[in-house]
């Protein structure tokens, strides 16, 4: 990676004061973690931390088209959601294969807010721009002028409800309001997050973001809110069992592979719906599981997945230690018609440890 031509959201200045360290991440350089990551991690299930995730790529589609490309371009039904409300999804390529998982904001009937992943902003924009047709359909990239902090944890909602008057606590989960935080009208606040712990995220031009942080930092002094970087957020983000794309989901593994046929929907019309619903039938060859290791020893993105007889078998795609369950955690893909839940190995430096299959999340929130 050239780290010449890495990004930077705006807050790097006050990740670099606040003593965080920082790493080269999906082309930005992003805060890993300022005082540790465990502290970070425990404090967004205990109390409340606060995200700098910026890097998110932000794109607007708009125009009276925007509701049926956008229901053709990914796998969940867009009908059933309203205005106010968000939606997980995928784009899908022609042979079913994720391009990237997104989320979808529902402004109106014909203007869309859509969240891809930082890796993906360049490709995600080609691909949708290919199926815009319509002239009066607008594709608006706001990646570099707009900022996303994510406010996580237990006491998340409480600690900034004096900076708006939104009432926080009556967003249901997956809905948004657009409001007026501090003196700033038009912030989109949602009941969203990464972390699976309770949580908002919000939505913020540039030219306000540190304001914003700086009062939401300020005011979480009460609540014991800490900054925390994207080391607590990849371990919270396991403990749930969500994907991270370009290690569990990539552009040769299908939503149906991935365990995500919960979010496809066949009552509707989208690329490669024959594919999918074929595997849906039928059943993969890959199967995406979750697991944990008894012995002291942590899995990590990598590491072989073997059989009695040493064969391989699958491959871990993330793993961390869980603060939590004290012990280590894995997310990883399996060759289905080997899946003997009893007598599957990990491959940690060449020792054999056996892991133990669940579901998940590894954790109730």
């Amino acid at each position: 990676m050239d780290l010449n031509v890495l990004k930077k959201t705006i807050l790097y200045n006050k990740h670099i004061q606040l003593g965080a360290k920082m790493i080269p991440y999906s082309g930005f350089y992003m805060p890993l973690q300022y005082i540790s990551s465990l502290k970070e991690h425990m404090a967004v299930r205990k109390s409340v931390g606060i995200f700098d995730i910026s890097h998110m790529g932000k794109f607007i589609l708009k125009g009276k088209d925007s509701h049926n490309l956008l229901q053709y371009l990914t796998i969940n039904n867009l009908s059933n959601i309203k205005s106010g409300q968000a939606q997980y999804t995928c784009l899908v390529n022609t042979l079913g294969g994720i391009i990237d998982d997104l989320i979808i904001y529902k402004i109106s009937k014909i203007e869309f807010l859509l969240i891809v992943n930082a890796i993906n902003i360049e490709k995600d924009k080609k691909w949708i721009n290919n199926y815009i047709k319509n002239k009066k359909l607008k594709f608006l990239d706001l990646s570099q002028e707009y900022s996303l902090l994510s406010i996580q944890g237990p006491k998340s909602i409480s600690s900034i409800q004096k900076l708006t008057n939104i009432p926080l606590s009556k967003i249901p989960f997956y809905h948004f309001e657009i409001g007026k935080f501090l003196d700033i009208d038009k912030i989109l606040i949602s009941r969203t997050g990464y972390t699976g712990s309770k949580g908002v995220e919000i939505y913020i031009h540039n030219k306000y973001t540190e304001y914003i942080w700086n009062n939401i930092l300020n005011i979480g002094t009460f609540s014991n809110m800490i900054p925390c970087g994207i080391a607590s957020r990849n371990s919270l983000r396991i403990e749930m069992g969500y994907r991270l794309y370009g290690q569990d989901i990539t552009e040769k593994i299908t939503p149906i592979e991935a365990g995500l046929s919960w979010i496809t929907k066949f009552n509707k019309k989208f690329i490669a719906k024959k594919i999918l619903k074929k595997q849906k039938i039928k059943g993969t060859y890959k199967k995406f599981f979750s697991f944990f290791i008894e012995e002291n020893k942590i899995p990590r993105q990598g590491n072989l997945l073997k059989n009695k007889k040493n064969s391989i078998i699958g491959k871990v795609t993330s793993g961390c230690f869980s603060p939590i369950l004290k012990k280590g955690i894995g997310l990883g893909f399996i060759t289905k018609n080997k899946l003997d839940k009893k007598s599957i190995f990990i491959s940690i430096r060449e020792k054999k440890i056996p892991i133990n299959i669940v579901k998940f999340p590894f954790i109730k929130i």
